[in-house]
């Protein structure tokens, strides 16, 4: 629900924008908005992609190989996401840092960056933990996401 209201915000900032373009005068700031936006959009949706299966995947050759195989995979991609996402939220915390001791801010509305970098690193450690509950899960025989495709 948060993630709609974000994108109808977003839509509204650039529909003013351009509008207010027409007319000689643009929003100001709506650049900073936007960028700041999507940062929210795209990290604050992330955990919830991975739960219901939302990442890009090419289950190509999945209905061929054996069950076994296929759970391996998954629990290897599981793994991979946990340590990049892990990575992501190491990295951003120490930019963040950075940029709090430096007070970076957007360019034109002079919008915090540390608040934007330290909300990406809480979204990337639940996205990390998810990661690497949905790994443990499928070690311990959990359910694969579309068994019905798999061959024994």
């Amino acid at each position: 629900m948060l993630g709609t209201l974000g994108l109808i915000a977003e839509v509204v900032v650039i529909l003013i924008d351009v509008v207010g373009r027409y007319f000689g005068s643009p929003l100001r700031g709506a650049q900073d908005i936007t960028q700041m936006g999507m940062v929210v959009l795209v990290f604050g949706g992330m955990a919830l992609c991975d739960r219901t299966g939302g990442h890009i995947a090419v289950d190509l050759f999945e209905r061929s190989m054996a069950k076994w195989l296929v759970r391996l995979t998954d629990i290897l991609g599981a793994v991979a996401g946990f340590g990049i996402f892990a990575g992501i939220a190491w990295n951003m915390w120490k930019s963040a840092a950075i940029s709090n001791m430096l007070n970076l801010a957007t360019n034109i509305i002079h919008l915090p960056k540390d608040w934007f970098q330290y909300f990406v690193v809480v979204c990337c450690v639940i996205t990390a933990a998810g990661m690497l509950l949905r790994a443990v899960s499928l070690i311990l025989g959990g359910p694969l996401r579309h068994p019905e495709s798999h061959t024994s």
